[in-house]
């Protein structure tokens, strides 16, 4: 499974500019986000109505999403509020940790969406990656990079305008690499310095400008590990809002086995063989811990297993 790759969602541009109206319309639901963390509930998004008491303390105007069955989606962020019992899992790599705000249903909980991104619909996962990225994107970009001046959320959440200047600026999406880098029967990984124990993935890195995707591959495998890549093919994407980037998958061809890391860009790197991935997607390798299921990572380590990567 390939988490946030899309279900169709209508996302309606054209009535962005009218999202006020339909905010008052009375058919809505709302996505509620704390802290970058989505409202759940054991079935997926747990909505509210727009008149729900707990979206009087959300940080700005609501982000609108599009709609479905004649019902418009929106999504606000309540950020302000200070649970009792704030855990300090919060904000880490691997945050486990629930926060149930007192007015909202039992049965609902702001989670930590690596950690449920695989218990998401398609639907669900289109609607909360694309509102997690538009509110994390908001949130570290309130003024204008023109003049200076705070500028405006508009056209629902899809623009911000500066009453200065007059700029308008749009969300941004980051660019992002990642290999599937193959030398014979074997499979170049690594690992993050802040990456729990034993966890490993295949190597990424942020496309430069003037950069072609191909060589964004090449340069990153190199300056990451030292490994030379020569042909290299595109498999799939997935949108990945931590917090606002698109991953590029691709399939590379290393043209040597030896490695000299950045100790700077990663902890480690090593080859590993197609019956070691297969030991650690069923937690059976002594030392490496498969990547996260639902990523992309996961994803293209399963098309190789298989063999259905040309």
């Amino acid at each position: 499974m390939l988490a946030f790759a899309g279900s169709g969602l209508e996302r309606a541009a054209e009535l962005r500019g009218q999202s006020d109206t339909l905010w008052a319309s009375g058919e809505v639901k709302v996505l509620v986000f704390w802290q970058g963390k989505p409202l759940l509930n054991a079935d997926g998004v747990e909505f509210v109505s727009a008149t729900h008491p707990v979206l009087q303390i959300a940080d700005d105007k609501p982000i609108y999403l599009g709609h479905e069955d004649g019902v418009h989606l929106f999504a606000a962020d309540i950020s302000k509020w200070q649970p009792d019992d704030l855990s300090d899992e919060v904000g880490q790599f691997v945050d486990p940790s629930l926060q149930r705000h007192p007015g909202l249903p039992d049965r609902a909980a702001f989670g930590e969406l690596r950690q449920n991104m695989t218990m998401l619909s398609a639907r669900d996962a289109e609607l909360i990656a694309t509102a997690k990225a538009i509110l994390e994107w908001h949130r570290s970009h309130r003024f204008c990079s023109k003049c200076g001046t705070k500028s405006e959320l508009a056209m629902g959440g899809w623009e911000r305008q500066c009453p200065a200047c007059d700029a308008k600026h749009f969300p941004r999406t980051d660019p992002v690499v990642i290999m599937l880098i193959t030398h014979g029967n074997n499979v170049l990984v690594g690992r993050s310095h802040y990456w729990p124990d034993g966890m490993y993935s295949l190597l990424a890195g942020f496309v430069e400008p003037g950069e072609t995707i191909e060589a964004a591959v090449r340069r990153e495998v190199q300056e990451e590990s030292g490994v030379r890549v020569g042909d290299v093919n595109y498999i799939a994407c997935q949108p990945w809002p931590f917090p606002n980037s698109l991953m590029i998958g691709c399939r590379g061809e290393a043209l040597s086995d030896q490695i000299v890391i950045d100790p700077i860009e990663i902890e480690d790197a090593l080859w590993v063989s197609r019956e070691e991935i297969a030991l650690s997607f069923t937690g059976e390798h002594p030392k490496i811990k498969p990547a996260r299921n639902g990523s992309i990572a996961h994803f293209l380590l399963q098309l190789w297993l298989a063999d259905k990567i040309e």
